[in-house]
């Protein structure tokens, strides 16, 4: 497991450690908490430093990384424990727990908030909405059992003074269906600030905790929203104080027992006397009243405190358990209900003056360190003989015998408290110490001052010493009787059980039997803690356990110190070292064959890049046999175990010699390889291109053979079909097969006209090419007569013109003068012709335009012989024919008009 960091972030599991010392355990712990590595396995159990400072180690990317991974694949996190403990729920139907401790301060509750916040994360992935709803109430409900459980003290900010274990329940598809909680051992102080004035005063309290007899070290709690609860906090923190007249007590002056009894719905005469009188029953069934004296009073208040607050906390636990319990579960419907429970509880506690406490709490470190080191043995010895490995015997230290100094009946020390506090008459705590050291004094674990006078560490007749497995812990016998046994008088249960508020009433069930009513004592509170860690122990024990050990690196809150002193004192009592003895007392390193081969592969020639041998097992032995590991190992049916540390960092420090070179062949192979792959790509990509252009080259020729299939036989050869649309590389092609089919189209129209009609035609088409978009009627829809002298003729012999004429033949222009019978008037060879200019109006101006710049300028007649006829176009097109064509008889000739009416528009001047 510690092969997923490098060498610099020290050893991350402890079983790897060259020597199992507390020197070597403390170095790698401070190396891994000064480099950010908070988190170290042994085997599979997590040891967690806080790191008192915000990690960014928790967010979602990290609980995908974590999610449905084995331990060894990532780096050590409470996030595989907490998936390790799912999947075993889960894939084999097992209940399992995961056990929480350390010392106040050590970040136990922040481990169980993380461990809830990574099931919820994981489970339901379908977003049910009821199971959504299990979930939120569960990771809400440590909100409020903190608000009333946990306290400011001198270790601690945010101290959790009680122990909690809390079992969630899946249904078959692993998701959460409810839970139950268990509360151990409250630390029954507790103090308030916070609130409104306005709700403060309705309480009858101020914010000022020295104000108050039990708030007087100051302290804080978080407001929630149950009304009793007020009420009764405000009961335990009001001011209750007695005067004595030597005679008789009375309470002092003030309107204490007034707001008592307004905030717990009794009678203030009935809350005056419960504080003052002790109703008890004389053996004659007469009821009698004893009055307190100022010792009593006062021992009487402060026990009716400890009672509500305690009472108070067990109603908010039971009203979570009524809202997260399991509901109409049914397992032949429902399938098997599997269990995840966490235990969040207090370490081992070793202060300058140990009480009552300190010892219910170390007896419960016992019970749960012998818990642990048996079903870590047991785990080893099934993991042993499911893989056919030999078991082999390991020394370790049991304290069962220390278990039993406290528990075991008639003779532990329990029992010996029990026995005080049932004895008639004046018992106090030093006769009692004395009963101890007679039962006691041949106990090995057990010492005290008088069996051990010179031992001046301790005090005669006030401390008795017990040796626990994390060490000798001084306890000072001052309250242990009266912390023991229940101080409660009865007549507060009564008062409160005839409460008019229903829930006090239901808090304090044992207030409803009468004084005269014979009742069997109370079991002391020793017992009853002895009784719940039994309980709790059993209910352990048929899980299956993982465990999260948390360190507490100064007392100061530094995320930068490390106080060996200190951490070596919690390292001893958390029995780490004995942890990791245990682990490794066989073999210290345990593998998947299939897993060891991917990993040391490398390191072996008959194993790199892959074996050919029959099995993942014959190749794990060839590179163990390359290395001469072969008396250092034992081979299971699935695993390889390694005895000791230094075979596997032999292993470790070939794999990084040959880490890098491995990575620069894999990176040439590869990049070789991405070329080649690019290099096909290229090629395939080439390829279809081709492919795919001849294709649409292809499908444009069968396009357009399949549309002008059929032109020859319409009317218009074509020119009402739509061309398609060609691929770009046929661009060029497309229009000159265009041009083609236009020409063809053209000779297929011309060689309907008759051979008369084409010099028209050709004349036209030659007009057409020079005033096409200039001249909006050059007369290309009328006949064309080319040759008016019979017209001219027949219209001089009548007299009736007075028209010039212009004749135009294949050689020159002639300009004739009607008033002398025609007479030329000028000649101009056609060749000296240059250009002509028109306008683009509908006048019949011409301007001939000639080399020697010796311009003819004409106006076309548009009279009798061709009225509203534009004869500008018939003019320019002979001009251009004859132009572009042999020379050839005939001639032209074409009336000119007057030629005094000058053109409005521009000029178009026509190259000829």
């Amino acid at each position: 497991m510690a092969e997923l960091e490098g060498f610099e972030f020290g050893k991350s599991d402890f079983v790897l450690l060259d020597e199992v010392t507390m020197e070597q355990f403390l170095d790698n712990l401070k190396m891994r908490f000064e480099k950010g590595r908070i988190y170290t396995y042994i085997g599979e159990v997590v040891v967690s430093v806080n790191p008192y400072r915000q990690m960014d180690i928790y967010g979602k990317d990290a609980i995908d990384a974590y999610r449905g991974r084995e331990l060894y694949e990532n780096p050590p996190h409470l996030y595989a424990v907490a998936d390790a403990a799912y999947k075993a729920m889960k894939r084999r139907a097992k209940d399992t727990c995961i056990v929480i401790s350390g010392e106040s301060g050590a970040g136990k509750t922040e481990a169980s908030k993380y461990i809830m916040q990574y099931i919820a994360a994981i489970t339901n992935p379908s977003q049910r909405l009821e199971v959504e709803s299990v979930k939120n109430v569960l990771l809400k409900s440590n909100c409020v059992l903190e608000a009333f459980g946990n306290a400011k003290t001198n270790r601690n900010d945010n101290s959790s003074r009680f122990g909690k274990y809390m079992d969630i329940n899946f249904n078959f598809n692993g998701d959460p269906t409810g839970g139950h909680i268990n509360n151990y051992l409250l630390e029954k102080v507790k103090l308030l600030r916070g609130g409104s004035e306005d709700m403060l005063k309705s309480l009858h309290l101020n914010k000022d905790p020295t104000d108050y007899t039990y708030t007087q070290q100051g302290a804080s709690v978080t407001t929630v929203s149950f009304s009793l609860t007020f009420r009764v906090i405000a009961v335990i923190a009001g001011n209750l104080q007695f005067v004595s007249d030597g005679e008789s007590v009375q309470l002092s002056e003030g309107d204490a027992v007034q707001h008592i009894a307004e905030l717990t719905s009794a009678e203030p005469e009935s809350v005056k006397k419960a504080l003052l009188y002790r109703t008890v029953a004389t053996g004659g069934g007469e009821v009698i009243e004893k009055g307190h004296s100022e010792q009593e009073a006062s021992y009487g208040r402060d026990a009716f405190a400890k009672a509500l607050y305690e009472r108070l906390f067990g109603w908010i636990v039971g009203r979570i358990n009524s809202v997260i319990e399991v509901k109409d579960y049914n397992p032949a419907l429902h399938g098997k209900n599997t269990v995840i429970g966490v235990l969040d509880i207090y370490g081992f506690e070793i202060f300058d003056n140990n009480s009552f406490e300190q010892f219910c709490i170390n007896y419960c470190n016992e019970k749960l360190q012998q818990l642990f080191i048996e079903l870590i043995l047991k785990q080893e010895q099934a993991e042993y003989n499911r893989e056919g490995i030999t078991w082999q015997h390991i020394d370790y230290f049991n304290n069962q015998i220390i278990v039993d100094l406290v528990e075991q009946p008639h003779k532990g020390i329990i029992s010996i408290l029990d026995d005080a506090c049932l004895t008639a008459g004046k018992v106090t705590d030093t006769v009692c110490l004395d009963s101890m050291n007679q039962k006691l004094g041949q106990h090995a674990h057990y010492t005290s001052r008088k069996l051990c006078p010179t031992d001046k560490t301790m005090e005669f007749n006030r401390h008795f010493r017990i040796r626990h497995y994390a060490g000798d812990v001084t306890y000072s016998v001052e309250s242990f009787l009266d912390k023991n046994k229940d101080p409660l008088f009865q007549d507060f249960k009564r008062l409160m059980f005839n409460s008019l508020d229903p829930v006090l009433t239901e808090m304090w069930p044992d207030g409803k039997l009468s004084i005269t009513e014979v009742t069997k004592r109370p079991l002391t509170a020793a017992t009853l803690f002895k009784n719940s860690i039994i309980a709790l122990v059993d209910k352990l024990a048929c899980k299956e356990p993982y465990y999260v050990r948390c360190v507490k690196p100064n007392e100061v809150k530094s995320p930068m110190l490390f106080d060996e002193a200190r951490c070596r004192h919690q390292v001893a009592y958390l029995g780490l070292l004995e942890n990791v003895r245990v682990r490794r007392a066989g073999f210290a390193y345990r593998q998947p064959y299939e897993r060891f081969l991917q990993r040391y592969k490398m390191t072996c020639e008959y194993t790199w890049p892959n074996h050919l041998m029959s099995s993942d097992r014959e190749a794990v032995e060839a590179i163990v046999v390359q290395h001469g590991f072969e008396g250092d190992v034992a081979y299971g049916l699935t695993k390889l175990f390694v005895r000791t540390p230094r075979s596997l960092f032999t292993l470790e420090q070939e794999r990084a010699a040959l880490i890098p070179i491995l990575v620069l062949f894999l990176q040439k192979v590869w990049r070789g390889a991405l070329a080649r792959m690019r290099c096909r790509q290229m090629r395939a990509i080439y390829t279809i291109m081709g492919c795919y252009k001849r294709y649409k080259v292809k499908a444009h020729f069968w396009e357009v053979e399949r549309r002008f299939a059929n032109v020859r036989n319409m009317s218009d050869y074509g020119k009402s079909v739509e061309w398609p649309t060609p691929p770009a590389a046929l661009m060029q092609f497309h229009r000159i097969t265009q041009h083609l089919h236009r020409r063809w189209r053209a000779r297929q129209i011309v060689k309907n006209i008759p051979p008369s009609d084409m010099p028209e035609v050709r004349a036209k088409v030659a007009a057409l090419g020079a005033l096409s978009g200039e001249r909006v009627d050059w007369g290309f829809n009328r006949a064309w007569e080319r040759d008016y002298l019979a017209n001219l003729y027949c219209s001089f012999l009548s007299s009736s013109t007075k028209d010039r004429a212009l004749l135009i033949t294949d050689k020159h222009i002639y300009k004739l003068e009607h008033k002398k019978h025609f007479k030329m008037q000028k000649r101009m060879p056609i060749e000296t012709v240059t250009s002509l200019s028109v306008t683009s109006g509908s006048d019949q101006m011409v301007a001939l335009h000639t080399a020697s710049q010796d311009d003819m300028l004409v106006y076309l007649q548009r009279g009798q012989l061709g009225p509203k006829q534009d004869r500008v176009g018939e003019l320019v097109g002979t001009l251009s024919f004859l132009n572009v064509r042999k020379p050839q008889s005939g001639s032209c000739v074409i009336p000119l008009g007057n030629r005094s009416n000058t053109p409005s528009f521009k000029i178009l001047n026509l190259k000829v």
